[in-house]
């Protein structure tokens, strides 16, 4: 039941999202999915609306209004905030350290993992596409390399914060 009423109700939340999500200065996604999560927390106590295109098209202007207040109420900071962490020599010593390891285990990387995670981790912040065509592969193979590569890198760099934890 909860299938069908959620393929019946798709292409009009769709639709109810985009037609209101520029009036409230957020993505038509982020109101379908808080859509989705309102109409999942009622299935789970109220069960299953009375006339469901009714009321996602009520839950959808209220997300709307809801988001229309929040960015009203929340004003971005005119600078950055204060950071109070600790700046010091000995941070700045193991940030570097973190660092080093972690290139460390990235050379180490089996396959194309090294290029593909030094890629990843460029300063020049390159976009999926810009990876794919600079290693050769294909962009839609790109996400399931990355997570091979991050497992493996994962398991390269545990033994190595373990060693480092402080036990008390």
């Amino acid at each position: 039941m909860t299938y069908d009423l959620v393929a019946t109700l798709r292409p009009l939340l769709t639709a109810e999202a985009s037609a209101e999500a520029h009036a409230s200065g957020t993505e038509p996604g982020d109101l379908e999915q808080a859509v989705w999560l309102r109409l999942l927390e009622r299935l789970d106590t109220d069960g299953p609306p009375l006339d469901p295109p009714d009321w996602l098209r009520r839950a959808v202007r209220s997300e709307a209004r809801r988001t229309r207040r929040t960015h009203r109420l929340e004003r971005p900071y005119d600078t950055e905030p204060v950071d109070d962490t600790e700046r010091g020599p000995e941070h700045l010593a193991l940030a570097a350290a973190r660092r080093r390891a972690l290139r460390d285990a990235v050379r180490r990387l089996p396959g194309r993992c090294p290029r593909l995670m030094e890629a990843l981790l460029s300063p020049k912040d390159l976009t999926y596409r810009e990876i794919a065509g600079e290693l050769g592969i294909s962009q839609g193979s790109l996400g399931p390399e990355r997570s091979r590569c991050l497992g493996c890198l994962r398991r390269l760099l545990t033994p190595e914060v373990a060693a480092r934890e402080v036990r008390g």
